[in-house]
């Protein structure tokens, strides 16, 4: 482990995000902004660590959390195996950095000093004001252009142990992203996981700002928990730190194979879980609305009672199981992972094409599309599933536009309750059969699935049903210096 410290707005973070590769940790002029400990894996040549950003050292924190980022970054130290000193070359020794720099005398490990923003080489004349601080002469960086990024590699390289693993960790069985309204438990249940005090639980609201990647260990098996900021309404973000975090939240959806919508029990129900809930929907993720501090409320109301409000409230999402826990003494924390984990394994089942076309006749049957566009009836000549997680089946038809929304989602719901994917999004596309080509699979004339008269197929043309954004390719950073 290598952790980067130092006092607050030396550019901590945009050196954090620069060796990773990517931007992880917020970046803002604003002293303060890291509070938790964040953290992701960086390769050099053969080598892979893990790489931690932390809070400012000595921050007057504006919330009173002063001693939890303190206590954050003494984890940070007390774990690493070298530890990355950063001061701001532009600003030259400050008090604080004196003090930071006399308690990193007492850690007994390998210190690697590095003066930051050093855009170009006429900052490096300040560096000889830095040799007080009793490091030697410092790596000259910066975060912005990357310079020094090489260098500061190579001298992180040589002082790794000669045990350091030589192949980058794993990836996570199942990644799980916490969101939620601002002080609803997510900080709480993430250090019921990790079984330790991985981040700040407060009762001040919007504690978390970050994404936080926490990895955890059950049943021999490697998962990982996003704890997000809590989400507000758009018009009351107070600041950009607020405004990054929320974006944030919305990219740990992204990442996430099953996200747990955590709601406090003990209030009702508001406009952000709802824009939350038709994120979760537009992105095609599997579920878990996990209803929090429920020891508070379940004198007054039972189960079944809240689970008929919740329903009502989310009409669209009706298939999403409902989890009831206390996370702060950890009740029904482990349930809730193997809910989590079935969800996951739904979403990667795969139908065979002979039962997804009986399926789909019998429901046309039972209900056949309404007649639109002149009294044309839509016909299905063949469906197949293309993909899983999210379970993704094409519709090959004489027109898309004969198939609204409703009707869609009818067929959807008969997939659902007779095929493998109960508590799961399902996404569907509608694709016209093309006029140059008769024959389906299998060189056979195509038929209809369904029963009914229609017009002949319209031009080639494609629907989709809440199309979902591409993944982008994830992993550790590799250097090769």
């Amino acid at each position: 482990m290598v952790a980067i410290v130092g006092r607050p707005n030396v550019g901590k973070s945009a050196m954090f995000n620069m060796l990773a590769g990517r931007r992880i940790s917020i970046v803002e002029p604003t002293a303060g902004v890291t509070r938790d400990r964040i953290a992701t894996t960086v390769g050099v040549r053969d080598r892979f660590f893990e790489l931690v950003d932390t809070g400012g050292m000595g921050i007057l924190d504006v919330d009173d959390l002063t001693d939890e980022v303190e206590r954050q970054i003494r984890i940070a130290i007390d774990e690493a195996t070298i530890v990355v000193f950063v001061v701001d070359i532009r600003n030259g020794v400050v008090p604080l950095d004196e003090i930071v720099a006399q308690r990193l005398r007492s850690v007994g490990k390998p210190v690697i000093f590095v003066a930051n923003k050093a855009d170009d080489m006429k900052h490096d004349a300040g560096t000889s004001e830095l040799y007080r601080l009793g490091y030697g002469e410092p790596i000259c960086t910066s975060a912005n252009s990357k310079r020094g990024v090489e260098e500061l590699l190579f001298a992180i390289y040589e002082k790794l142990p000669e045990d350091t693993p030589t192949e980058a960790p794993g990836n996570a069985e199942l990644k799980l992203a916490i969101v939620g309204r601002r002080n609803v438990g997510k900080s709480t249940f993430i250090n019921s996981l990790a079984e330790e005090d991985r981040v700040i639980v407060s009762e001040v609201a919007g504690t978390t700002r970050d994404s936080i990647d926490v990895r955890f260990e059950r049943d021999g098996k490697v998962l990982l928990a996003i704890d997000t900021a809590g989400v507000r309404k758009k018009r009351s973000l107070a600041s950009d730190i607020e405004y990054y975090s929320m974006h944030r939240a919305e990219r740990s959806i992204r990442r996430a194979d099953v996200v747990l919508h955590f709601i406090d029990s003990s209030i009702r129900i508001g406009r952000v879980d709802k824009q939350l809930s038709e994120y979760i929907l537009e992105e095609f993720k599997p579920a878990i609305f996990v209803m929090n501090k429920w020891d508070i409320v379940k004198q007054r109301v039972t189960t079944e009672k809240m689970g008929e409000y919740v329903r009502k409230v989310f009409r669209m999402l009706d298939y999403v199981p409902i989890a009831f826990i206390t996370a702060k003494v950890g009740k029904n924390a482990t349930r809730l992972l193997h809910l989590a984990k079935e969800l996951h394994k739904q979403s990667g089942e795969r139908l065979g094409t002979g039962t997804l076309n009986r399926l789909i006749r019998d429901a046309m049957n039972a209900s056949p599309p309404p007649t639109r566009l002149g009294n044309r009836l839509g016909k299905v000549y063949y469906v197949a599933q293309v993909a899983s997680n999210p379970p993704t089946v094409a519709f090959v038809v004489n027109d898309p536009e004969l198939f609204d929304e409703t009707y869609v989602r009818y067929l959807t719901k008969a997939l659902r309750d007779n095929g493998p994917f109960e508590e799961v999004p399902i996404k569907v596309i509608l694709k016209a059969r093309s006029q140059t080509s008769t024959k389906g699979k299998g060189g056979r004339e195509d038929e209809e699935v369904g029963e009914g008269e229609g017009e002949a197929e319209a031009p080639k043309k494609k629907k989709v049903v809440k199309p979902k954004k591409k993944k982008k390719p994830t992993g550790p950073k590799t250097w090769n210096i």
